[in-house]
C-alpha cells in the first residue's frame, strides 16, 4: 500500500503546485485609478501582460493598470445561479468527454476490456498526454497502457492508430463544414504570429499548415493499416536493420506480423462497428469544445456559440505545435488571442483560461496520479494460471 501512497501523494502536491502557480502568478489589467502605465511607445496588444520591465509605476489613482492576479479577479466575479448553472454544465462536458472516449476504447477492443480497465486506460493516457510535448503527444504511451492490459503489441499499436485516424477524421471533416457558416476573419485573431520551420506565419497559416499535416497524416495511418500493412512492416524492418537499431529488429518483425493480423480483424468489421467507434469520437471532441461554450456563458451573454465551436476547432491545431508539457503556456496565450475583446472582456479572458484548463489540463494531471499508481500495481502483478 506504501508503494502506491507515496508517489500519489507526491504526484498531487506536484500538481497542486503548478496549479497555484498558474492562479497566483502576477499580471497587469487595465484598471481606472492603477498605480501603472505602460512604458512610451508600447501598445497593451503587444507587450507581454506578466512582463513588469514594460511598465512603470506612476502615482496610485493615475496610471491605467494594476499589478493583479488571476485568483484576485476570479474573486472579483460575481458568481451567480446562472454561473454556477453554466459551470456545472461545463463539468457535465468534461464527463462526456471522458465517457465518449471510454466508450471508443472498449468498441475498438471488441468488449474484451471490461469498462473500469478502459476508463484506467484513458486517464493515465490523457495524464502521459497532459505530461508530454503537444508536438510528442501520448500515443507511444497509449500503446504500452493497451499491451499491458493484455493484447499484443500489434494490436496494441493498431489500436492507437484507428484512435489517432478517428480523431483526425473528425478534425478533417469538420473544418469544411465550419467554414461553410464563418469566415476566417470571424476565426482567427488579427495580431499573432509564430515562425514554423524558419517561416512567419499568421494564425490562419498555423491553421492551414496543421490542416495539411493532419491530412498527410490521415494518408498514412489509412496506408499502414487499411491497403498494406506489409509495406509499413517491410519499410520499418529496413530502418531497423541500420546497426546501432539492430537489436530492437526481432521486436519489429514480430510487431509486423501482429500488425497484418490486426489489420486484417479490422477490414472485417461491419459498418455498425466502425459508426459506434466515429459516434463516440464525435460526442467526446464535441463536449471537448462544448466546456469553453459553458465557462464563456458563466460570465458573459454568448450570442454566437457556433463561433466559439468554430474558434476552438482552428484553435487546437496551434496548440498542436506547442514544444511545452500538454500545450502549457501556449494554451493560455491562444485561448486570449482568440477570445480576448471580441468574445470576452480583456480582464476576463486570462481567468477563464486557467478554468478552462484546470477543467482539460489539470484534472488529467489529479486524476493520473492517483490511478497510475493502482493500475501500475494492478499490471504488474503477476497472472495465475
Amino acid at each position: 500500500m506504501r508503494k502506491v501512497i507515496i508517489p500519489m501523494v507526491i504526484g498531487l502536491l506536484a500538481a497542486s503546485y503548478v496549479l497555484y502557480n498558474s492562479i497566483t502568478e502576477v499580471h497587469f489589467e487595465y484598471s481606472i485609478s492603477g498605480s501603472f502605465q505602460l512604458k512610451e511607445g508600447l501598445t497593451f496588444e503587444e507587450v507581454d501582460h506578466k512582463d513588469p520591465a514594460n511598465f512603470e509605476l506612476v502615482e496610485e489613482g493615475e496610471g491605467e493598470f494594476e499589478q493583479v492576479t488571476y485568483r484576485d479577479t476570479l474573486n472579483n466575479i460575481d458568481w451567480t445561479y446562472l454561473t454556477a448553472f453554466w459551470l456545472f454544465l461545463a463539468c457535465v462536458c468534461v464527463a462526456v468527454r471522458i465517457f465518449g472516449y471510454v466508450l471508443r476504447l472498449r468498441i475498438l477492443t471488441d468488449k474484451t476490456l471490461s469498462w473500469r480497465k478502459c476508463l484506467d486506460v484513458i486517464i493515465i493516457w490523457e495524464f502521459a498526454s497532459a505530461l508530454t510535448p503537444s508536438v510528442v503527444g501520448g500515443a507511444g504511451f497509449a500503446i504500452f497502457f493497451i499491451y499491458k492490459e493484455g493484447f499484443s503489441a500489434g494490436k496494441s499499436t493498431g489500436i492507437v492508430m484507428i484512435t489517432a485516424l478517428l480523431d483526425e477524421l473528425f478534425y478533417v471533416l469538420m473544418v469544411p463544414i465550419v467554414f461553410l457558416f464563418v469566415t476566417a476573419e470571424m476565426i482567427f485573431p488579427k495580431e499573432w504570429a509564430t515562425q514554423i520551420f524558419g517561416l512567419t506565419l499568421d494564425a490562419s497559416g498555423v491553421f492551414w499548415f496543421g490542416y495539411l499535416f493532419i491530412l498527410v497524416l490521415v494518408a498514412i495511418i489509412t496506408f499502414g493499416i487499411f491497403i498494406s500493412p506489409r509495406a509499413l512492416k517491410y519499410f520499418l524492418i529496413k530502418v531497423f536493420s541500420i546497426k546501432w537499431l539492430r537489436r530492437w529488429k526481432y521486436n519489429i518483425i514480430k510487431w509486423g506480423d501482429d500488425l497484418i493480423t490486426t489489420s486484417k480483424e479490422l477490414k472485417g468489421k461491419s459498418r455498425t462497428f466502425w459508426a459506434s467507434a466515429f459516434g463516440a469520437t464525435f460526442m467526446s471532441w464535441t463536449a471537448r469544445y462544448l466546456v469553453v461554450n459553458c465557462l464563456i456563458a458563466a460570465l458573459v451573454l454568448v450570442s454566437d456559440h457556433f463561433l466559439i465551436y468554430a474558434k476552438q476547432l482552428c484553435m487546437w491545431i496551434i496548440m498542436l505545435i506547442s514544444p511545452t508539457p500538454g500545450s502549457s503556456g501556449l494554451a493560455e496565450l491562444v485561448f486570449t488571442k482568440f477570445f480576448g475583446e471580441e468574445i470576452l472582456p480583456v480582464h476576463l479572458s486570462g481567468p477563464l483560461s486557467i478554468l478552462w484548463r484546470i477543467l482539460t489540463y489539470f484534472l488529467y494531471l489529479f486524476l493520473g496520479v492517483i490511478v497510475l499508481p493502482r493500475w501500475l500495481r494492478r499490471v504488474s502483478k503477476p497472472s495465475i494460471s
